[in-house]
């Protein structure tokens, strides 16, 4: 099954993450298909805390990847903010 999770990168105590498109199977960090976008928790000031290329999240979700429950609620925050 196709899954929309987070992959984490950046440095100890600076997290960086990046919101995939990836196997179930597949570890956090390792193969994945698409990037879809990423999140930046320690985003500060004019810096982009999260960016989701919105077309690509549909098509994903319109051949049946499921949402992680953290990703689901980053893309509710975006949709929210964005309105």
């Amino acid at each position: 099954m196709v899954v929309i999770r987070l992959a984490r990168g950046g440095a100890k105590k600076r997290p960086f993450f990046n919101i995939v498109a990836t196997d179930s199977r597949n570890r956090r960090d390792g193969r994945f298909i698409e990037r879809i976008g990423f999140y930046n928790p320690m985003a500060s000031g004019q810096e982009v805390a999260l960016r989701i290329t919105a077309d690509r999240l549909a098509h994903w979700e319109s051949v049946g990847a499921q949402l992680s429950p953290t990703v689901a609620r980053l893309v509710a925050q975006n949709k929210k903010a964005a309105a």
